[in-house]
């Protein structure tokens, strides 16, 4: 006797503002239904809950339900309609290849449309029902377009599922605690306050956000700065087209000023190389929160306290804070934790299991390295511009205009270098660690991460001993990949 099939629900909604999640519940109950008609067992059921099939965007539980067909978790497929699948041709037909290759497009069902993609003239039926979906969905975006344009030449809001900070349901009315709010963000803004002072100011004060409580963070208080609605104009696309139909809170020339002073940072702001190898990989053992690095400046003496000498500390520290959330109890020395690491990283390439788990992974290291060199030299190219404008050889237009090139080429060179597998890292390094530890002084800093990056997961730091000089390894706990 056959075994029962082991069928995936899936059932979208593209629009719930209120998060009811009735539209879905009921494609559910009708999934279930038919499966149980059908005598399969239902294994898993995937929602997209407010989630257009249209846009393009990213749909997390239809890509999921992906990886389980192709990875042979799933034996069928019950939803309710054709549609809640697919409302782009271009997905329909990635759909057929995934379903075609796991070897269940005969066991694909629909509670209504009857659609069939197990045969030639079911799928040619499916492809002509997909067109016809995507021309409607194409569309309703074109009207829903042409009436945000009409609203906003009359300077009429477009009114989500939010209100806006400082604004009450309706989007016009003022509420004044909150405007008072705005306006003190703005006041201290100019006044040379910091982004981050100001969502701490926000927290601790217990002003609560529109969704409720607090957990302000520097973006959020950004977007209000910002955003030209509350200096009483309309945007549309991103554009500011006219006046808006409410009342201001801060008048224009606060606004234009925000933004000069949001720029000036931007510009002015030295986008530092990376000085410490393990970013992104601490956690803290008290909270499980990720270790951020920090310098600590101390004086010492060199035999006269008139004449304190400054030294410099690196340190990886738990934040508190609005960016951070963590618990700032923990903090490690940096040196002896890269050095152990290091260390620890140098001996793996070399034992016998990594060589096994990584044996015959043949792919060119060759672009990695030439990456990482490439991201060393447009550091140093960084460095040499921000010297050049200190010793006034240069304007600050010239110092924009090729400061803003090279950005884009590091961003682009990170970017490919992040792609980079970690078999890719570590091609011809495995069982060459003794050549590895001569050469590791001399790698770029991106270089040295990217090879930690492809051993390790994570690495915690557990709490030190009162009193203690001497750094303990025994506070670090490694996580490997392998």
């Amino acid at each position: 006797m056959a075994e029962p099939i082991a069928a995936a629900i899936y059932a979208r909604i593209s629009s719930d503002p209120g998060e009811t999640r009735q539209g879905v519940e009921r494609q559910l109950e009708d999934c279930r239904r038919l499966a149980a008609d059908l005598g399969w067992t239902v294994a898993s059921e995937y929602v997209d809950n407010d989630v257009s099939a249209y846009s393009g965007k990213t749909r997390p539980e239809y890509q999921r339900l992906l990886a389980d067909i192709t990875d042979g978790l799933v034996d069928g497929l019950v939803v309710w309609h054709q549609d809640r699948l697919h409302r782009r041709p271009v997905e329909l037909e990635h759909f057929f290849t995934v379903i075609d290759a796991a070897g269940i497009a005969g066991n694909v069902k629909t509670v209504t449309g009857n659609s069939d993609f197990g045969t030639g003239d079911g799928i040619f039926t499916a492809r002509l029902i997909g067109a016809v979906a995507a021309k409607e969905s194409a569309d309703k975006s074109r009207r829903v377009a042409r009436k945000h344009e009409q609203r906003a030449a009359h300077g009429i809001p477009h009114k989500g599922s939010t209100r806006p900070f400082g604004y009450e349901a309706d989007f016009t009315t003022i509420r004044p605690d909150e405007a008072r709010v705005v306006r003190d963000l703005a006041a201290r803004f100019l006044a040379g306050e910091s982004l981050r002072s100001l969502a701490e100011w926000l927290n601790t004060t217990g002003i609560e956000r529109v969704s409720g409580g607090t957990g302000w963070i520097t973006t959020t208080v950004r977007g209000i700065l910002i955003n030209p609605r509350y200096a009483g104009l309309m945007s549309h696309r991103g554009q500011v087209v006219g006046p808006g139909k409410w009342e201001a809170i801060i008048d224009e020339d606060t606004h234009r000023r925000i933004l000069v002073t949001i720029a000036a940072k931007k510009a002015t702001g030295r986008r530092t190389p990376q000085t410490y190898l393990l970013t992104g990989l601490l956690r803290c053992s008290k909270c499980g929160n990720r270790l951020y690095s920090s310098a600590r400046h101390e004086g010492t003496s060199n035999g006269s306290n008139r004449n304190p000498v400054r030294t410099t500390r690196r340190r990886y520290v738990c934040m508190s804070g609005p960016d951070h959330g963590g618990c700032g109890r923990l903090t490690a020395v940096a040196e002896p934790v890269e050095e152990l690491v290091t260390n620890a990283v140098l001996f793996t390439l070399d034992t016998p299991e990594l060589v096994a788990a990584l044996s015959g992974k043949d792919s060119p290291d060759e672009q990695a390295k030439a990456l990482a060199d490439e991201i060393e030299h447009l550091e140093a190219k960084q460095r040499e511009l921000a010297d050049a404008y200190a010793a006034d050889l240069i304007t600050m237009t010239e110092w924009r205009r090729a400061g803003g090139t090279i950005n884009e080429r590091l961003d682009a060179a990170r970017r490919r270098l992040a792609t980079r597998t970690r078999t890719d890292t570590l091609h011809g390094l495995i069982g060459n660690a003794t050549a590895l530890a001569e050469q590791w002084p001399t790698l770029s800093l991106s270089r040295q991460h990217a090879i930690i990056r492809a051993l390790i997961d994570h690495i915690t730091i557990g709490p030190g001993t009162p009193g203690a000089r001497a750094f303990d390894p025994d506070r670090i706990t490694v996580t490997w990949r392998l």
